[in-house]
């Protein structure tokens, strides 16, 4: 199995339309200008509104500060970066609201025609087995990751990934905060 490492740091800050924060891209996937799938982490400088993204699955997670409100349809919804991330539909555009200071987060959008996507937080122990179409781990701040026989030592702000569909088991050996994501097969 092939695993890509992309280092936050090496990813160039673009300024939002709005001017509320800077996004890195870690990844689209597979190309960048098809994209089914994108990874980045984004600074929210200020509230204000998301962005529309009609037929996009967003899954989203604080990883720094104290964490937005988010107005979404079904009511108003508070994320911190000790809470599970949120999974919502992109055209949902909701108005962010910061809670006490600029947060950074991390944002999984995938086209709903290409699956479902999924983010959970890893701890250490917990592991991603079997067959997906994608999967990663970006380690908030440093982790070890088995990969089948292998391990791999990811810095902070570190994104390792893949898309061989061989089905070896990736698990979190120690360290983090981390997130893991996955593309169901």
């Amino acid at each position: 199995m092939t695993v890509h490492v992309v280092d936050l740091q090496h990813c160039p800050a673009q300024p939002w339309r709005n001017g509320g924060g800077l996004t890195r891209e870690l990844l689209t996937w597979p190309q960048p200008d098809g994209w089914q799938l994108r990874v980045s982490v984004a600074r929210i400088a200020r509230s204000g509104p998301f962005s529309p993204f009609p037929g996009v699955q967003r899954c989203f997670a604080v990883l720094h500060g104290q964490g937005v409100r988010l107005d979404l349809p079904g009511g108003a919804r508070a994320v911190t970066a000790a809470d599970s991330p949120l999974s919502f539909d992109g055209e949902a555009a909701p108005m962010c609201h910061l809670l006490d200071g600029p947060t950074d987060d991390l944002n999984l959008m995938v086209h709903r025609d290409a699956g479902h996507a999924v983010m959970h937080r890893a701890t250490p122990g917990s592991d991603i087995d079997g067959p997906t179409r994608w999967r990663a781990l970006f380690a908030v701040a440093p982790a070890r990751l088995d990969v089948g026989d292998r391990s791999q030592v990811l810095a902070a702000g570190t994104l390792a990934w893949s898309d061989d569909a061989d089905g070896s088991a990736w698990r979190l050996h120690d360290g983090g905060p981390a997130l893991w994501m996955w593309l169901e097969a």
